[in-house]
């Protein structure tokens, strides 16, 4: 079939190509002009796709993407399809639907999860939407997703499909915090002399293996003990809009809420928090305290 995508980035262009090597006419527009764009303007492309039209977005989320539809309501006319495929907040996509609907333009939203990897193989999707709109999409999913019976599910209306994908990224918080907190615990032990070799053992024939755990493997082959990277984590929202939503619906979520934490302490230089513990053990107890600045150990006792 024919699509519009607009967002030429590093997800955006390897969706497009896998999209093309599937045999489908992709229409591709991006700010940027150095990109690897077919027109030069929304309103080009809008111009440039048969009707009924689909346009994919694959913009960052927050305010791009609110921009971005809303140009599209503008442009677009009755029985087209808007199809987000960003990381937007699930809260969003009512408001999207909403305004869309009032022109007749149907609206799916799409948390897409698959990275730069995607490419070669395929994009875990989850959409949210009505029954007929993902319907005349459905060969674009198909291409999209891993070969298999696997990677696509229609989770449920409009809004579902990020809000799981908004979990999916919550449980990757935890998934990844526990692989590091495990790395950290074996390298401090000096019986074992291979801890990068532990790991790349547990690919195979363990329950923890994953594709997370293969990343980790390749990541220890290319800088063995983790000696040319910085430990900071930054965190792009889903974090913290699932551990929003476990609170609205009194769920506990202990280990994402944590892991979320920890990326906020992996920001820290040196933490205020720890010097306020610091001075009043002092205080209370009369422990040695170090220097700001210092890297000296301090008995703990």
């Amino acid at each position: 079939m024919q699509i519009g995508l607009i967002g030429l980035g590093k997800m955006g262009a390897n969706m497009a190509e896998r999209l093309r090597q599937g045999g489908h006419e992709v229409v591709g527009y991006d700010r940027n002009p150095d990109s690897k764009r077919d027109v030069a303007s929304l309103e080009e492309l809008v111009g440039a796709l048969q009707t009924p039209r689909s346009v994919w977005v694959m913009v960052p989320s927050g305010d791009p993407t609110r921009e971005t539809i809303r140009s599209l309501g503008e442009a677009l006319e009755s029985g087209d399809i808007v199809i987000d495929g960003g990381n937007s907040r699930y809260t969003d996509d009512q408001v999207h639907a909403d305004e869309l609907s009032k022109k007749g333009i149907r609206f799916i939203d799409c948390g897409v999860s698959g990275g730069v990897w995607g490419l070669t193989e395929g994009y875990a999707l989850m959409c949210g939407g009505d029954d007929d709109a993902v319907a005349v999409v459905q060969p674009v999913f198909d291409t999209l997703k891993p070969e298999g019976d696997g990677g696509f599910v229609h989770a449920g209306s409009v809004g579902s499909g990020h809000f799981v994908k908004m979990v999916h990224n919550g449980i990757e918080y935890g998934m990844m915090q526990a692989y590091g907190e495990g790395y950290e615990l074996i390298k401090s032990v000096d019986m074992v002399t291979n801890p990068d070799e532990v790991f790349a053992s547990w690919k195979e024939g363990t329950v923890i293996r994953s594709w997370l755990l293969d990343l980790m493997v390749d990541a220890l082959k290319k800088d063995p003990g983790l000696t040319e990277i910085r430990g900071y984590a930054q965190d792009s929202g889903e974090g913290r809009w699932t551990i929003e939503a476990a609170i609205q619906n009194a769920i506990p979520l202990p280990v994402i809420t944590a892991a979320l934490f920890a990326r906020f302490n992996s920001r820290q230089d040196e933490s205020l928090a720890m010097k306020v513990v610091a001075a009043l053990r002092n205080e209370f107890g009369g422990h040695a305290v170090g220097k700001a600045g210092s890297t000296d150990a301090v008995p703990t006792s």
